[in-house]
């Protein structure tokens, strides 16, 4: 049977004892990921040889044994994602969104548990773009968003129990909050968004969406501007390709005219030279018209 732990309190009141990036540790842990990574889920209170440890995922009120008897079941959404590490950890590939959640370890021997349980509760952070990627290119105006996806426990509760934050920076670390060019704006404390204009520059160049706690980094999500061509290279471009074609236009014209004065050259010295001849004709005509 699954329990919840301190089933008798309320959620507000529930203190986890311990937080983690990837990799959690004692019975209660906090694990922080970004999407699409690879996650490891130690349970720290697991039997030798796993045959007895069994994972069971929960999530809006909802459970899925995703491990029984140290066996993977294979009627689950997560089947080919999940593996058993030899530790008896659970091991997550490619991290998505629908993956936040409880995940409770438990041991059974003869289907009696042993011990206490081992929980892991994984928040997954995801940026998505507001642009498709057609129309990311300088001069385009484009919003980022920036989530943390969470079960069992309230944005606020991570944010004032946790002290869970949100913050957007360059690839230098620098806080983008204080450069004018971006507008920053949070409707809820797990959920921010980042709005700029692209540039040139901005090519190749990456925002990170960071989740900290108490200032300690945990996870990060990174964002890169990619876009093949810009409007100032098109046009760049099109007068380089025009250039030839003008050159080419010049030099059939030079070729016409030197051509045209090269058989004008030609008749003139022939008639030049035809000239005596003509004029030595003319007069032995004249001479033999005088005999007769």
């Amino acid at each position: 049977m699954f329990v919840l732990p301190r089933s008798d309190q309320t959620q507000a009141e529930h203190q986890p004892r311990n937080t983690a990036a990837c990799i959690s540790g004692v019975n209660e842990t906090h694990v922080f990921c970004s999407s699409g990574e690879n996650v490891r889920l130690s349970c720290n209170n697991a039997l030798s040889g796993c045959t007895s440890t069994t994972w069971i995922y929960s999530r809006h009120s909802e459970t899925v044994e995703l491990i029984a008897g140290g066996i993977k079941k294979k009627d689950t959404e997560r089947h080919e994602r999940l593996s058993l590490g030899s530790d008896c950890s659970l091991n997550i590939k490619k991290v998505t969104k629908e993956d936040c959640g409880l995940y409770s370890c438990q041991q059974y021997v003869k289907e009696v548990q042993q011990g206490p349980g081992s929980y892991v509760y994984l928040h997954v952070l995801h940026v998505s773009s507001s642009s498709s990627q057609s129309e990311i290119r300088s001069g385009r105006s484009v919003t980022l968003s920036c989530q943390l996806y969470y079960d069992i426990f309230t944005c606020d509760y991570l944010v004032r129990s946790e002290g869970i934050d949100l913050i957007w920076v360059n690839q230098a670390g620098v806080n983008l909050q204080t450069d004018s060019r971006f507008q920053i704006f949070s409707s809820e404390q797990c959920l921010s968004s980042l709005t700029t204009t692209l540039l040139n520059e901005d090519h190749n160049r990456e925002w990170r969406c960071q989740v900290t706690q108490r200032n300690q980094l945990k996870t990060s999500a990174t964002y890169t501007v990619k876009y093949s061509v810009s409007s100032s290279n098109s046009e760049k471009s099109s007068q380089t390709t025009a250039a030839p074609t003008t050159q080419a236009s010049e030099t059939v014209s030079s070729m016409t005219v030197g051509s045209l004065i090269r058989v004008i050259v030609i008749i003139v010295e022939i008639a030049v030279f035809a000239a005596p001849t003509v004029i030595l004709l003319q007069i032995i005509c004249v001479r033999r018209a005088g005999e007769f």
